[in-house]
C-alpha cells in the first residue's frame, strides 16, 4: 500500500481503560494473538451510535469480566489520542480498512477483588493478566503504542 493510500485511510474509533486497583497498580493483559511479550490495557472499538464511556464499560466487561458496578469512572482523556499502525500490520488488522486508532481513554478505579477478574471469556483477548506499575507496563507495551500510553499516563498521573 502506498503512503498516499495509507494516509487516506480513516482511524478506527476506540475506547481504552486504565483500570487501577486500590494499591495504585494498573491492569495489564498479555495478548493472545502475540508470540512476543505484548502486554496492554483493555481497549476496543466504539460501535456506531455508542458513546465512548459506554464503549469503555462494555469493553471492560468483555475483556476482563469486570462489570460497571465494580468500578468508578474517575477521569477521561481531554482529547482523542491517535496512533498509526506499523506498515507491516496494516493488512493484518481490521482487514486493512484503518490506518490506526483514535482513542478516548478512561481511568477507572477497581473496587472488586482479584477473583472477580475473569479473562477466560468466549472471545478472550488475554492469555494472562497481572497488576503492574505504569512504568513497568510502558516497557512491556508494543513499541508503536508506547507514545499513546505515555500520553495517557501523563494525563492521569495525579490520579494514579
Amino acid at each position: 500500500m502506498t503512503p498516499e493510500k495509507i494516509a487516506a485511510l480513516p482511524y478506527r474509533l476506540n475506547a481504552g481503560i486504565v483500570l487501577v486497583n486500590p494499591a495504585g497498580l494498573v491492569f495489564a493483559g498479555q495478548r493472545f494473538d502475540s508470540l512476543n511479550e505484548a502486554w496492554q490495557m483493555p481497549q476496543g472499538g466504539i460501535d456506531k451510535g455508542e458513546v465512548p464511556r459506554a464503549a469503555a464499560l462494555r469493553e471492560l466487561t468483555e475483556e476482563t469480566g469486570v462489570t460497571a458496578d465494580l468500578v468508578t469512572v474517575e477521569a477521561e482523556t481531554k482529547d482523542w489520542i491517535t496512533y498509526d499502525l506499523p506498515p507491516e500490520l496494516l493488512h493484518k488488522l481490521w482487514k486493512g480498512r484503518y490506518r490506526g486508532q483514535q482513542q478516548k481513554w478512561f481511568l477507572m478505579r477497581f473496587h472488586g477483588r482479584d477473583d472477580q477478574v475473569n479473562i477466560a471469556l468466549e472471545h478472550a483477548e488475554f492469555s494472562q493478566w497481572t497488576w503492574m506499575q505504569p512504568d513497568e507496563l510502558m516497557l512491556k507495551i508494543v513499541p508503536f503504542k508506547r507514545d499513546v500510553y505515555q500520553a495517557v499516563f501523563n494525563q492521569f498521573r495525579s490520579a494514579l
